[in-house]
């Protein structure tokens, strides 16, 4: 700043920027008597021009900076606004779509619980009637125990009236109609078991899915009633994405279709195996008392058939034990030649992994080292044919030890057979069950 006492500086033509609100001129003063001191001291000051022209700039400055931060305002408010409102419609778009999910929800469940009851209440019916099958092969026993000691007392008389009469044949013929209908109760019970089983597991399945439709509807139903005045509701960023696993729709509805489908399939053949019981039973029945009355030679011929078959599977169980001897035995072959083969391996390795520590132009690909990379590869096919080798052989002997407990279960089987049909089922005519329908009823 020049000194009260100094005269003005001169003003020196000046080009003004048109970056600068306003320019500096500078001036030297010249010199005076007062001022010898401040002998070349340099000093500057704002022109008027100059000083409204910068007043001016901070004014449109101001008024630009107030304009945009009214337009910012402005914008603010309808971007608000806006936002308010599109929230607004789409949260009542979300809710609407769950109302319409929930509905979709509601109904296959109560498809789902329809399905259940019928399908328990089509169980009980199958159950029962399984229970009547359990009764009416329980009711076999006396007849068959009645036609053994008829063929027993038969049996002890004495030559030369120890003969195979028409008699004979006809209770023969009894003894296998009355096996013929145990089997057939037998197997119709496992066949009863196995629907009665897949009922259950159906059923099983429509639950877990209704399960999950009830459990689905509160959680929806309660997504429902969220607002923004809800005070259980907080931010969950990493839920703003779909699951890898997630349903979509029409796999959703397949999936509660398909149940419902299958449950149906069930039930029908359910329905179907009631009726083929009913069928079983009462053919059964009526077959016991055509041949009630009827004695037959068929039961000694049968007991000799019994004891061929238990013969020929006793061959059969040795030829087979003797296999799983020789399978085993090639099993230890086969171990003992893959553990030889991974010492080969082993050995290639580790010369593979130390000529690795080779130092700088030594680590070479000489061609030992393509030897020991082939050493390997080879040993590697080899190691992985003797394994899979060794698999078929213990999958062969697995095969074997099935069988094997098979045939000793038919040899039991038979053995039993031969047992109660020579030795076991005594019994009498007179006890013979009038009607197996009836007696399928009884407790």
């Amino acid at each position: 700043m020049a000194l009260p006492d100094e005269p003005r500086p001169a003003v020196l033509p000046s080009c003004p920027l048109p970056s600068r609100i306003c320019d500096v001129v500078r001036s030297e003063r010249p010199g005076s008597c007062c001022g010898m001191a401040m002998a070349g001291f340099r000093t500057a000051k704002y022109q008027l021009p100059e000083w409204h022209r910068r007043n001016a700039g901070v004014y449109y400055n101001a008024l630009t900076v107030s304009e945009e931060a009214e337009r910012g305002r402005a914008e603010a408010k309808n971007l608000m606004k806006h936002a308010a409102a599109s929230a607004q419609r789409a949260q009542e778009h979300s809710k609407s779509t769950l109302g319409q999910r929930l509905g979709d929800i509601d109904f296959w469940r109560m498809e789902l619980q329809k399905e259940i009851m019928e399908l328990d209440a089509e169980t009980n019916l199958l159950a029962a009637q399984k229970l009547r099958l359990e009764r009416a092969l329980d009711a076999t026993e006396v007849p068959y125990a009645v036609v053994t000691d008829n063929l027993e007392c038969r049996e002890r008389r004495q030559p030369p009236d120890l003969v195979i009469d028409e008699v004979e044949r006809q209770l023969l013929k009894e003894a296998d109609l009355i096996r013929d209908i145990r089997e057939l109760l037998k197997r119709t019970i496992i066949q009863a078991t196995t629907q009665i089983r897949s009922n259950r597991i159906q059923k099983e399945n429509c639950e877990l899915d209704w399960s999950d439709k009830v459990q689905t509807y509160h959680i929806d139903d309660k997504c429902g009633s969220y607002c923004t005045d809800s005070t259980n509701v907080q931010s969950h960023p990493s839920s703003v994405k779909f699951e890898e696993n997630a349903s979509t729709p029409k796999s959703w509805a397949q999936f509660s279709h398909d149940n419902i489908s299958r449950a149906e399939q069930e039930k029908l053949a359910s329905v179907q195996l009631r009726s083929l019981i009913n069928s079983v039973i009462h053919d059964a029945g009526q077959d016991l008392r055509v041949q009630r009355a009827a004695v037959s030679e068929a039961l000694h011929g049968h007991c000799r058939q019994l004891e061929q078959a238990k013969l020929g599977l006793e061959r059969h169980l040795e030829q087979i034990l003797k296999d799983i001897g020789e399978e085993e035995a090639n099993i230890m072959n086969l171990k003992k030649a893959i553990r030889d083969k991974e010492a080969f391996l082993k050995v290639a390795q580790t010369r593979l992994y130390d000529r690795s520590f080779r130092p700088n132009i030594e680590l070479c690909r000489d061609e030992a080292q393509f030897r020991l990379v082939s050493e390997v590869e080879e040993l590697a096919v080899f190691l992985e044919a003797l394994k899979r080798k060794l698999m078929e052989s213990e999958q062969n002997l697995k095969n074997l030890e099935e069988t094997r407990m098979k045939l000793e279960k038919e040899i039991a089987v038979k053995a039993n057979s031969i047992f109660i049909d020579s030795q076991k089922c005594l019994g009498n005519r007179a006890r013979f069950p009038v009607d197996l329908e009836v007696a399928s009823y009884q407790q």
